[in-house]
């Protein structure tokens, strides 16, 4: 049982230095954090009553914009996608609690959503 314990122990801390370590790697520029956490604080009351068809609705708006060649989001419209899409695993978190932790890993994986990233992707479709 001790065993047992222990390795529980160990698991959550591995995991939890190696998400921390993930993070690190891939900040978001003082600019990019205001504005990102400006757009949290306005969406989310919003993001909660979103159905289901809102949510596909605005993922797939932002998936066709990104992958559209022609078309360039701004820094403002490029976060205003992803922190949506962030906030409405505060929602999956509220219908599924069983589902907490994979809602916070893909919150935190839009929240890191960089727009660089996304300028470099887009430089790279016109190659």
């Amino acid at each position: 049982m001790r065993t047992l314990v222990k390795i529980i122990i160990l698991s959550f801390f591995v995991s939890f230095i190696s998400q921390n370590t993930y993070a690190q790697s891939k900040k978001l520029s003082l600019d990019d954090q205001i504005l990102r956490d400006s757009l949290y604080s306005i969406y989310k009351k919003k993001i909660l009553n979103f159905s289901m068809k809102d949510f596909d609705k605005l993922f797939f708006e932002f998936f066709n914009k990104k992958t559209d060649p022609d078309i360039l989001l701004t820094k403002t419209e490029f976060y205003n996608y992803t922190v949506q899409i962030a906030a409405f695993s505060d929602r999956l978190v509220k219908l599924y609690p069983d589902q907490k932790e994979v809602a916070e890993k893909n919150k935190e994986t839009w929240l890191s959503e960089n727009y660089e990233d996304y300028l470099e992707y887009k430089a790279s479709q016109k190659k």
